[in-house]
C-alpha cells in the first residue's frame, strides 16, 4: 500500500472528494484483499492532494479519515484495514502519506482501544520515535500529530520493556529543548502535547518498575526513568517545564491526565537530586492549587484524595516550603482538619488510608511544632471506625507501588463539589422560577374569571322590566319636550342678548414692573444688546411730611 494511485486527476476540490467518496464506497468480498489494497491506495493518495493542494484546516483530513471509517470498505474487513494502515505507518516516508496515516490511527484507536494495542504489538512505538526525533522544523502539523498518537497509543496500553529501552537521554532533552523554546502554534502556547508525551513516559516507567520487582520472569537490569534522570542532572535548565504542569495541573479537569501530572510530582519531591527543581513561587501555587482540588474533591473519589496526599507531604517536607515563613500554614492545617473528620460526627466515617495519610502530613515538622490536636489517624480511628491502629498502620507505608497502580479511564472529568453546589443552586433558582411563574399565570386566570359579565340576578331582571316599562312613557314625553316652554324661550333670549353684547377690554399689563416698556438696545458692532438691564433706583425718602407743608406754606405767604 505503499505505491501511490496517480492513475486519478484531479483538478479541484470538489472533484477530489467526489472520487473520494467513490473510493471508501467500494463495496467487495471480504476475501478479495487486492480490491481492497487498490482502495486504499486510492484513498491514501486522495486523502494526501487533498492536505497538500486543497486543505484549508486539519478538520478536512479528519473528514477523510472519517469517511473511511464510515464507508462499506472498512466495513469489508475492518481488521485487514487496519493491519494494512500500521504496515503503512511502519514504512512510510513522506510527510503527506504519513500524516494521513496517523490521523486515521489516532481517530480510530479513540474510538476502538485494540487499534493501539495492535500498534504497540506490530512495534509502532520505536517507529514513532524515529519519526519524532529531530524532525519537527520538517513538517509542524505532523510532529504535532505523531506526538499525540504516541500519548493516547501509551496511556491506553502498556508499553513493553524493549519500547521503553529504545527511549534515550538525547530523545527526553530534545523534548525538553523544545519545551523551553517558543511554541509555533498560537493555540498551544505551552507546548500540552510534549509535555504530556513526558508525562506519559514517565508513568511508563513508574508501571514497568512495579512490574519488575512483582514479576521474577522480568528483566532484572532496572530500567533508569529517563524523565526523572534528565530533571536531576539538568533540571535548572528546564525549568519551564515545571511551571508548565503546574499550570496545567491549575486548569485540567480530566482526572487521568491530573493522575500523571501527581505521579510525576510524587517521583520529583521524593528525589533528593529534585527537591529543589520547582522556583518558590510556583511550589507556593501548587500548594493552592492542591488545597483547592482535596477540598473541592466529592467523598466517592478516594483514590485521587489519596494521591494528592501523597504529594502534600514531600511538598511540604522536602521542598523550599519547609522553610519561614511558612506559606498557608494555617489553611493546611485546617485541611487536615477537615479531611480527618476531626468534630464532624453528622457524616461518613473517613478511611483508613485517608487517616493514616492525613497523620502522616501532619507529623511534618513545621507544622507539628505547635500541635494539632484532633486530627491524629489513631485518635480519630478509635472516635470514629471503632478501630485501634499500631504505631505501624498510624505510620504511612507510601512507596511507588502504591502511586503507580492508581489508574482512570481517558477522558474520565474530575467531578467538583462547587460546580455540583452551583448546578443544584441553578436548577432550584430555576424551579423557583418556574413555580413563581406558574403562580402569576394562576393569579391572572383568577382575576379574569373575577373580571367577566355574572349572570343576572332576580332582581336585575325586574329592574330590566321597569326600565322597559317606562320608556314607553318617555317616549311619549318626548314630544312634549321637544317643545320649548314659554319659561325656556325667556332663557334662551336672554343668552341671546348676553352673548351679542359687546365685551370690556381688559387693563392693560405693565411690560415692566415700574411701568416702563423695556427696549433693546444695538450696539455698535450691530448686535442687539439682550441682557436686562437692572432698575432704576427709586428716589431718596424725604425726611418728613410736616415739615414738608410748612415749607410749602412759607413760600405761599411769600408770593
Amino acid at each position: 500500500m505503499a505505491d501511490s494511485d496517480t492513475s486519478i486527476s484531479i483538478e479541484n476540490e470538489e472533484q477530489l472528494w467526489i472520487e473520494l467518496h467513490k473510493v471508501v464506497a467500494t463495496q467487495c468480498p471480504a476475501e478479495a484483499h487486492e480490491i481492497i489494497d487498490d482502495a486504499l491506495r486510492s484513498w491514501l493518495y486522495l486523502a494526501s492532494r487533498c492536505r497538500e493542494e486543497f486543505s484549508r484546516s486539519e478538520d478536512d483530513v479528519a473528514n477523510a479519515s472519517q469517511s473511511l471509517l464510515d464507508g462499506a470498505l472498512f466495513h469489508t474487513d475492518p481488521e485487514y484495514v487496519r493491519k494494512q494502515i500500521i504496515y503503512s505507518l511502519l514504512q512510510e516516508d513522506e510527510p503527506g502519506p504519513l500524516y494521513v496515516i496517523a490521523n486515521f490511527l489516532l481517530i480510530d484507536g479513540r474510538a476502538e482501544e485494540a487499534t493501539f494495542k495492535r500498534m504497540i504489538e506490530e512495534g509502532c512505538f520505536h517507529r514513532l520515535l524515529e519519526l519524532i526525533n529531530g524532525r519537527k522544523e520538517d513538517d509542524p502539523g505532523l510532529h504535532r500529530l505523531l506526538l499525540d498518537l504516541m500519548y493516547e497509543m501509551s496511556r491506553i496500553e502498556q508499553l513493553r520493556i524493549e519500547d521503553l529501552l529504545h527511549v534515550d537521554d538525547g530523545f527526553v532533552i530534545y523534548l525538553f529543548e523544545l519545551i523551553e523554546g517558543l511554541s509555533d502554534d498560537v493555540h498551544d502556547p505551552y507546548h500540552y502535547p510534549i509535555i504530556r508525551v513526558l508525562l506519559v513516559l514517565n508513568e511508563q516507567y513508574m508501571v514497568a518498575s512495579t512490574t519488575t520487582i512483582s514479576d521474577p520472569a522480568s528483566p532484572t537490569a532496572p530500567l533508569t526513568n529517563r524523565v526523572v534522570k534528565c530533571l536531576s542532572l539538568y533540571g535548572p535548565n528546564y525549568r519551564t517545564f515545571g511551571e508548565n504542569i503546574i499550570l496545567l495541573l491549575n486548569r485540567e479537569t480530566e482526572t487521568s491526565l491530573q493522575l500523571l501530572i501527581l505521579k510525576l510530582l510524587y517521583l520529583l519531591f521524593t528525589t533528593k537530586a529534585t527537591y529543589e527543581y520547582f522556583y518558590t513561587n510556583d511550589l507556593r501555587v501548587l500548594l493552592d492549587v492542591i488545597i483547592r482540588n482535596l477540598l473541592d474533591l466529592p467523598n466517592e473519589l478516594m483514590s485521587l484524595r489519596h494521591t494528592y496526599l501523597r504529594v502534600l507531604y514531600p511538598l511540604l517536607a522536602h521542598t523550599q516550603l519547609n522553610q519561614p515563613p511558612h506559606y498557608k500554614k494555617d489553611e493546611v492545617q485546617k485541611l487536615l482538619r477537615i479531611l480527618a473528620g476531626s468534630g464532624n460526627t453528622h457524616f461518613a466515617p473517613v478511611d483508613e488510608t485517608t487517616l493514616r495519610l492525613v497523620d502522616r502530613v501532619a507529623k511534618v515538622k513545621w507544622l507539628a511544632d505547635e500541635g494539632i490536636e484532633g486530627i491524629g489517624a489513631g485518635e480519630v480511628a478509635r472516635k470514629f471506625l471503632g478501630i485501634s491502629l499500631s504505631h505501624n498502620d498510624a505510620a504511612s507505608n507510601v512507596s511507588v507501588v502504591d502511586v503507580a497502580a492508581v489508574m482512570e479511564k481517558p477522558g474520565v472529568q474530575t467531578p467538583s463539589k462547587k460546580a455540583e453546589a452551583e448546578a443544584g443552586a441553578e436548577a432550584e433558582a430555576e424551579a423557583k422560577v418556574e413555580a413563581r411563574a406558574k403562580a402569576e399565570v394562576r393569579a391572572e386566570a383568577k382575576n379574569d374569571i373575577k373580571n367577566e359579565v355574572p349572570r343576572r340576578s332576580s332582581s336585575d331582571l325586574r329592574r330590566s322590566i321597569d326600565v322597559a316599562r317606562r320608556s314607553s312613557s318617555d317616549v311619549r314625553r318626548s314630544s312634549d319636550l321637544s317643545r320649548p316652554s314659554s319659561s325656556e324661550k325667556s332663557k334662551e333670549v336672554s343668552k341671546s342678548e348676553k352673548s351679542n353684547r359687546p365685551k370690556k377690554p381688559l387693563p392693560e399689563v405693565p411690560k415692566h414692573r415700574h411701568g416702563i416698556p423695556y427696549a433693546t438696545s444695538v450696539l455698535e458692532n450691530g448686535t442687539r444688546n439682550t441682557k436686562k438691564s437692572p432698575p432704576k433706583a427709586p428716589p431718596p425718602r424725604r425726611k418728613g411730611r410736616i415739615k414738608h407743608t410748612e415749607t410749602v406754606k412759607s413760600i405761599s405767604e411769600l408770593v
